[in-house]
C-alpha cells in the first residue's frame, strides 16, 4: 500500500514483529556537550560527529531538548536562507550518519522530522549546568551558601571554551551569544555569593580580568568596586568607579547606572552596612517556666541555643500522646566541671516542663565527690515525691526500681538526675515507661548506657563569655573597658564558672576597674587562685576530678599538661609518657571519658587551658620530681626533631642538613611519601613551635634551634611565618645569653631567612652578617659556613647589591661542594645564576640555572626544583626568552600548589605576570598580579608593592588610569617608608601622563 511520504528509515512505534523506537537502554552512557565544542561520548570514547554541518545539525537536535525538529526547520538552522539545492538530501545524510555513530533508538525520525531521545536527562551538558543552577538557587534561597557556591562552581565547570565552538549556521549563533551571556550571568551570581562569604581578596583577580575582557558590563565594575573596597583598597574602589564613568562616556556616551553611582557614594562615606555580612546567632526558642521539684534557673542564663533546641527535642520525642509508641527519651550532657552542665539541664527542664504536666524529679547524685548518692536511697526519694507511703517502699534496690516504674507507668515526667558518677548509678534510676524522660549530667562520657542522647558540652563561644560577664558586671562598665572585658573571659578561658565567678568579684568591688581584674588574671601562676569567690572556686571542681583518677592516670594528667602546644597528638604523648602507643591511647581516652581531657580530632587531645593551668599545678603538689619533669619534655623535644628531621629529609633527597642537627634518643614518626610528611608539618607547626620556646634552656637549647632547622618549611609557606620568627627571635637571645655560639649563629641564620621573607632586608641582613662573623671564628659546623654566605647573597640580591651577591655566592656554591650537600650547592647556583641575569650576563645565568635544575632533578626533588624552574623563569625572563620562561613559571606554579607554598605560590604569580606584561599581554598581567596580591608573597610589603607597581602599569594600559595611579599611591605609601629604592620608579610614575607609559 501507498503510503505517505515518510523520511527514510521512518518506524510506526509499536508495530507488529517491530522494536520500539527507544529501547530502554538506549543512549543510557551516551554523553553530548555544547558548552564548547559539539561532541559526543560513549562511556568514555568519543564519537565521530563529522563535519561542521554535521555537527550543526547535531546541535539543532541536542537544544530542543528532545522535541522533533521538522527537515525545514534544520535547514533554516544549518544554512539559514542560503541553503543549498540539495539541502534536504544533505540533511538526510548527517542523519544517517550519526545514527550509525550514536547508539541504536538515540536519533529518531519522526513527523516529516528528527529528534534526539537521551535516556538519562544529564546526558547533555547544558541540561547537567541548568539542574545545578536550579539546585544552586534553591540552596541560595534556602540560606545555604556554601552548597550554592559550590553548585554554581560546579555548573561554571562545565564550559570547555567558546559554546558551539566551531559550529556554523544562524542558529548555533543565536544561541553561542545565549549561552555566552548565561555564563556571565552564573559568574556575576557566583562572584555576588563569594562576597556574601568573605572571600572579597580571591574575587579582586578573577574580576580584575573579567572587567578588561567586559569593560562595559557594570554589573562587573560593581562588583569589582565591592571587592576592593572590603579587602580595604578603597582608593582603587573609587579608582575603578571613575574609569568606567570615564569609558561609558567616551563609547557609549552615557552616565553609569544609579547603582553604580550609589555604590560609590556610599563607599565615600564609609557606609557600614557595605562591610561583609555576618549571620546572626539564633536565639533560644524555649522559654524556661518553674517545675515542682526542679532548682531554679539562673536568671542569667546566657547562649546555648543549640544545646538548648537539640536536648529539648530530644526530650519532645517522649512528650507525645501515649499510645503513639513514643519511648522513653534519655539525653546525657557530659564536661568539665565548671563547663555548666547543671545550668543547662535545669534551664532545659524548666523550658520542657508542659510537655512533663505528671511533674518532674530532681536529685543531685554527688558523683564528684568522695560519697556519691546510692541509688536505693534516691528511689526512695522519688517514691515518697510520686505519693507512695513510707510503709510501702520495699527495702531492696531491685524491689524499689520495679515500683518507681510502676508509680511512673502512664504518666508523663522528667527525671533530672543531676552530677551522675556513671552509668551503673544511672541505670535504677530510669522511668521505663513511654512519655517520660531522663536528662542526666555528669563528668563521665557514659558510652555505655544504652540508648541514650549523648551531648559534649563544651565552653561558651567568645560573644556569649562576654554577654555573660555583662549581664553580671552590668553593661556600663564593661561597655567602658570592652577590650579589658574580652581579656577577662578569655583568661577564664570561656569557662562559665570561671566567668561567673570572676564577674562576681568584679560586681562586689565597685572601685576596681575590668582592667584591674584582666591584670590580675593575666598572671598564670594565680590565676586559679584568683578565680574563687564565697563556695564557688575554679581549683575546687578540677580538684573533683582529679581525685577520682588512678595512679597512672594522674601521671599523664600531670605530665601531659607541661607542653604549651593548643593540642597534642597521640604519638607526641606517647614520647611525653614513655609509653608504647596502644597503652597512651587506653590512658588518653580515660582522661576524655571523665572530661579532664577533650579529644579534639581523632588522635589528637587537649585540656581546657585552666585545666592545663591545674595539671601543672598538680605536676608540682604531687611531687612529680624535676628529674622526671624535664626529662618528659626532653622527650617531646626529641620526638619533634626527629620526625621534623625525617620530613625535611623526605623533601630534600641528598640535603647533608640533617646529618648536621643534634642526635636524638627518643624516635620520630617515619612517612610514607613527602605528602604525608608535609601534612605532619603543617598540622604540628603549633605544637612544635611551642616546644621550642620552652625548650630554650642550656641542656636542651641546641635541639630546639635544629627544630627550627628542620622545621624551615613554616617560614616559606606563610601558614606559621609570624610565629616561626618569634621563634627563632628567642632562640637567637636565648643562644647570646648563655654564650653558645653554635646555637647561636644557626637560630641568625634561620631569623635572617623568615625576614627575608618578610621583605625586611635590612634586619635580615643584619643578622645573616653576624651569622656569618661567627662561622669565621668556628669551622666545625659545615651547615652553618655554607648556609651564612648563601642567605647573604639573597639578600643582596633583593637589594640590588649584585657585586657583593656574587661574592657570597660563590663562597656558598664552594662550601656546599666541600661539604657534598648538592640540594645547597643547586640552590646557590640558581641564586648565583638570578645575580648574573641582573648584571646583563644572560648566557652565563641561563647557563647556570640549566644545572641547578639538573641537579634537583637528579636528586628527584619537589619544592627545591620548583625554586630552581623559579629562577630559570626570572632569567629567561630577563634575556627575553619569554614562552620559555612562562613554561618554568607554570611548572613552578604547579609544584608549590602541590607542596601547599601558599606565598611561592603567591610569588611566582607575580613573576608570571612580569612576563605577560612584558609581552604586552596586559589584561593576563592584571589578572596574575591581582592573585599574588591576594595570595601573598616572599618578601612580604615590599613585594606587595613590587605587585601593585606591576598591576598599576598593567590597568594603565588597559585604560583603567585612576584605578592604575590608585596602586602606585599605595604602593608609594609602603616603599617611601622603608627607604626602598623602588620607590623612585613610583614617584616617577605618578609625575608622568598615563598615556606616556
Amino acid at each position: 500500500m501507498d503510503g505517505g511520504a515518510r523520511v527514510p528509515e521512518q518506524r510506526r512505534p509499536g508495530a507488529a514483529g517491530e522494536l520500539p523506537d527507544v529501547p530502554p537502554a538506549a543512549g543510557s552512557d551516551l554523553r553530548f556537550s555544547v558548552l564548547g565544542p559539539v561532541r559526543a561520548w560513549r562511556g568514555g570514547e568519543p564519537l565521530a560527529t563529522g563535519s561542521p554541518q554535521q555537527r550543526a545539525l547535531l546541535a539543532a537536535l541536542l537544544l530542543r531538548d528532545g522535541r522533533t525538529a521538522t527537515a525545514g526547520e534544520l535547514i533554516d538552522a544549518v544554512w539559514g536562507g542560503e541553503s543549498p539545492q540539495q539541502a534536504l538530501a544533505a540533511i538526510r545524510t548527517y542523519a544517517s550518519r550519526l545514527r550509525k555513530a550514536l547508539d541504536a533508538g538515540v536519533l529518531v525520525s519522526e513527523a516529516g522530522g528528527y529528534a534526539i531521545r537521551a535516556s538519562s536527562p544529564d546526558a547533555l551538558d547544558l541540561t547537567a549546568a541548568e539542574s545545578l543552577v536550579s539546585d544552586a538557587e534553591k540552596a541560595r534561597q534556602a540560606d545555604d551558601l556554601c552548597q550554592a557556591r559550590s553548585l554554581m562552581n560546579k555548573a561554571l565547570g562545565l564550559w570547555d571554551g567558546e559554546p558551539l565552538a566551531n559550529v556554523p549556521g544562524p542558529y548555533a549563533e543565536t544561541h553561542r551569544a545565549r549561552l555566552q551571556e548565561w555564563r556571565l550571568q552564573l559568574l556575576e551570581s557566583r562572584l555576588d555569593m563569594d562576597l556574601e562569604q568573605g572571600c572579597h581578596a580571591e574575587a579582586v583577580s578573577e574580576l580584575t580580568a573579567l572587567t578588561a575582557a567586559h569593560p562595559l558590563r557594570e554589573r562587573l565594575r560593581e562588583l569589582l568596586m565591592l571587592a576592593l573596597y572590603r579587602s580595604g583598597r578603597q582608593a582603587e574602589a573609587l579608582a575603578v568607579y571613575a574609569d568606567t564613568r570615564r569609558l561609558l562616556a567616551d563609547e557609549l556616551g552615557v552616565d553609569p547606572r544609579p547603582g553604580l553611582s550609589e555604590l560609590q557614594q556610599r563607599i565615600l562615606r564609609a557606609d557600614p552596612a557595605l562591610a561583609e555580612p555576618s549571620a546572626p546567632a539564633a536565639e533560644p526558642t524555649s522559654t524556661p517556666l518553674r517545675p515542682a521539684q526542679l532548682p531554679a534557673t539562673v536568671p542569667d542564663f546566657t547562649g546555648r541555643a543549640s544545646f538548648v533546641t537539640e536536648l529539648s527535642e530530644v526530650l519532645s520525642a517522649a512528650s507525645s500522646e501515649a499510645g503513639t509508641g513514643s519511648v522513653m527519651a534519655v539525653s546525657a550532657v557530659a564536661g568539665i566541671g565548671g563547663v555548666g552542665k547543671t545550668t543547662l539541664a535545669v534551664h532545659v527542664a524548666h523550658a520542657s516542663r508542659s510537655a512533663f504536666p505528671d511533674g518532674q524529679l530532681y536529685v543531685d547524685l554527688q558523683g564528684a565527690g568522695a560519697r556519691a548518692a546510692e541509688p536505693e536511697t534516691v528511689l526512695g526519694s522519688f517514691l515518697r515525691a510520686l505519693g507512695t507511703p513510707d510503709t510501702s517502699i520495699p527495702d531492696s534496690l531491685e524491689e524499689r526500681a520495679a515500683l518507681y516504674r510502676s508509680a511512673l507507668d502512664g504518666r508523663r515526667v522528667l527525671v533530672l538526675l543531676d552530677n551522675a558518677r556513671d552509668a551503673a548509678q544511672v541505670r535504677p534510676l530510669l522511668p521505663g515507661t513511654e512519655g517520660c524522660a531522663a536528662l542526666i549530667t555528669g563528668r563521665v562520657r557514659m558510652v555505655d548506657l544504652v540508648g541514650a542522647h549523648l551531648v559534649d558540652l563544651d565552653v561558651m563561644s567568645p560573644e556569649e563569655a562576654l554577654l555573660l560577664f555583662t549581664r553580671i558586671v552590668g553593661r556600663e562598665r564593661v561597655t567602658a573597658e570592652r577590650e579589658a572585658a574580652l581579656d577577662v573571659v578569655a583568661a577564664c578561658g570561656f569557662l562559665p564558672l570561671a566567668i561567673r565567678i570572676a564577674a562576681s568579684r568584679l560586681a562586689a568591688r565597685r572601685t576596681w576597674t575590668v582592667a584591674v581584674l584582666a591584670a590580675k588574671l593575666a598572671d598564670e601562676r594565680r590565676r586559679l587562685d584568683e578565680l574563687q569567690a564565697g563556695d564557688l572556686a575554679v581549683k575546687a571542681t578540677f580538684e573533683l576530678g582529679y581525685g577520682h583518677l588512678e595512679p597512672g592516670q594522674a601521671r599523664a594528667f600531670c605530665l601531659l599538661g607541661l607542653a604549651d602546644g593548643p593540642d597534642i597528638s597521640l604519638a607526641a604523648a606517647a614520647a611525653v609518657l614513655d609509653l608504647d602507643i596502644e597503652e597512651t591511647e587506653d590512658l588518653l581516652e580515660s582522661l576524655v571519658d571523665t572530661s579532664l581531657l577533650e579529644s579534639a580530632a581523632p588522635g589528637r587531645y587537649r585540656y581546657h587551658d585552666l585545666v592545663r593551668l591545674y595539671a601543672r599545678a598538680c605536676a608540682q603538689r604531687d611531687e612529680l620530681p624535676a628529674v622526671e619533669r624535664e626529662a618528659a619534655m626532653s622527650r617531646l623535644l626529641d620526638f619533634y626533631l626527629a620526625t621534623a628531621s625525617h620530613s625535611y629529609a623526605a623533601e630534600r633527597p641528598g640535603d647533608r642538613t640533617v646529618t648536621h642537627l643534634e642526635p636524638t634518643t627518643y624516635p620520630g614518626q617515619s612517612f610514607v611519601n613527602t605528602s604525608e610528611a608535609l601534612d605532619w608539618l603543617h598540622t604540628e607547626a603549633e605544637c612544635l613551635l611551642a616546644c621550642v620556646l620552652q625548650c630554650l634552656k642550656p641542656a636542651t637549647l641546641r635541639r630546639a634551634v635544629d627544630l627550627l632547622l628542620a622545621a624551615i618549611d613554616l617560614s616559606e609557606s606563610g601558614a606559621g611565618s609570624r610565629r616561626y620568627e618569634t621563634a627563632a627571635m628567642a632562640a637567637r637571645d636565648a643562644a647570646a645569653r648563655v654564650n653558645d655560639a653554635h646555637a647561636e649563629r644557626r637560630a641568625r641564620i634561620t631569623l635572617a631567612q623568615v625576614l627575608s621573607h618578610a621583605g625586611l632586608f635590612e634586619e635580615a641582613e643584619h643578622e645573616a652578617r653576624q651569622a656569618d662573623v661567627l662561622c669565621q671564628d668556628f669551622t666545625d659546623d659545615p651547615w652553618s659556613s655554607s648556609s651564612a654566605p648563601n642567605q647573604r647573597g639573597i639578600i643582596a640580591n633583593c637589594t640590588g647589591r649584585y657585586a657583593d651577591a656574587e661574592i657570597y655566592l660563590l663562597r656558598a656554591v664552594e662550601a656546599f661542594r666541600a661539604d657534598g650537600n648538592r640540594p645547597g650547592e643547586a640552590s646557590a647556583v640558581c641564586n648565583l645564576s638570578r645575580v648574573l641575569a641582573s648584571m646583563g650576563r644572560s648566557d652565563e645565568a641561563v647557563e647556570l640555572v640549566q644545572r641547578g635544575i639538573e641537579i634537583y632533578d637528579d636528586l628527584g626533588l619537589t619544592v627545591r626544583l620548583a625554586n630552581a624552574r623559579y629562577a630559570s623563569g626570572i632569567v629567561l625572563t630577563q634575556a627575553d626568552r619569554l614562552p620559555a620562561a612562562l613554561e618554568q613559571l607554570h611548572e613552578a606554579l604547579r609544584i608549590f600548589l602541590e607542596s601547599r607554598q601558599r606565598l611561592w605560590e603567591g610569588t611566582t604569580h607575580f613573576r608570571i605576570a612580569e612576563v605577560h606584561l612584558k609581552a604586552l599581554r596586559h589584561a593576563q598581567a592584571a589578572q596574575h598580579a591581582e592573585q599574588a596580591l591576594a595570595t601573598g608573597c616572599i618578601g612580604g610589603d615590599w613585594m606587595r608593592a613590587n605587585a601593585l607597581v606591576l598591576l598599576g602599569k598593567a590597568l594603565a594600559s588597559l585604560g583603567q588610569s585612576d584605578r592604575a595611579r590608585a596602586c602606585w599611591v599605595d604602593a608609594l605609601a609602603i616603599h617611601e617608608p622603608a627607604g626602598a629604592a623602588e620607590a623612585d620608579e613610583v614617584r616617577r610614575l605618578l609625575t608622568r601622563p598615563v598615556a606616556a607609559l
